[in-house]
């Protein structure tokens, strides 16, 4: 098994806490959910959903790097 960790802004943490605890599953269950659901849409999809997050944060990942 491996590990990958996440980094969320801590409103984006307090969403998925608050999803969690009203699905009443753990939060690190819920976010490995959403994980595994993008993951097995297929690869067009994906790469679409991919691009515009890419996109949408890219400001983030260069101050980031």
């Amino acid at each position: 098994m491996t590990t990958i960790a996440i980094e969320l802004q801590d409103d984006e943490a307090d969403l998925l806490k608050s999803l969690a605890q009203r699905l009443n599953v753990p939060a690190h269950d819920l976010a490995k959910m959403g994980v595994l659901e993008l993951i097995a849409k297929p690869s067009a999809e994906f790469e679409a959903i991919l691009h515009r997050v890419l996109e949408k944060n890219s400001e983030l990942y260069r101050r980031l790097a």
